[in-house]
């Protein structure tokens, strides 16, 4: 069953079934796809960079970006189509974020577990009490 919906790119009202977008601007996103494959599948285009297939095509940066993504595009076929990284910018061909920038969000993560390991047996020092026994001799 579908349920009522607005598009992410144009904002109108409709169908929503399996795609976040209207038929209508699915239409031009398949559009924009055929341009974009048709200038790489001619053999001189095949090592384009993203900004060449921008320039050449006139197809949105990101809906390029969203077709190697969502693996339309293979940077395998096409050595140089690469990508912004989400966290730093540098070109990557696959996934959100590079090497880097994922080694780094790792390394932050740990020295949080570290920190909060620590907090956490700070309080448990805190809860113990010592008793003195005033019978004793």
């Amino acid at each position: 069953m579908s349920e009522l919906a607005n598009c992410v790119r144009c904002g109108d009202v409709f169908a929503k079934q399996t795609r976040n977008i209207c038929p209508d601007c699915y239409k031009e996103e398949e559009e924009a796809f055929d341009k974009v494959y048709r200038f790489l599948r001619d053999r001189k285009n095949r090592e384009a960079t993203l900004d060449e297939i921008n320039r050449a095509t006139g197809v949105e940066k990101d809906l390029i970006i969203k077709f190697i993504k969502e693996r339309r595009l293979r940077t395998s076929d096409f050595p140089k189509l690469a990508y912004p990284c989400e966290r730093c910018g540098v070109d990557i061909v696959s996934g959100r974020i590079c090497s880097q920038c994922s080694e780094e969000i790792l390394d932050e993560w740990e020295h949080l577990e570290k920190q909060e390991q620590r907090e956490k047996e700070r309080k448990e020092r805190q809860k113990i009490y010592y008793t003195l026994d005033k019978h004793r001799k």
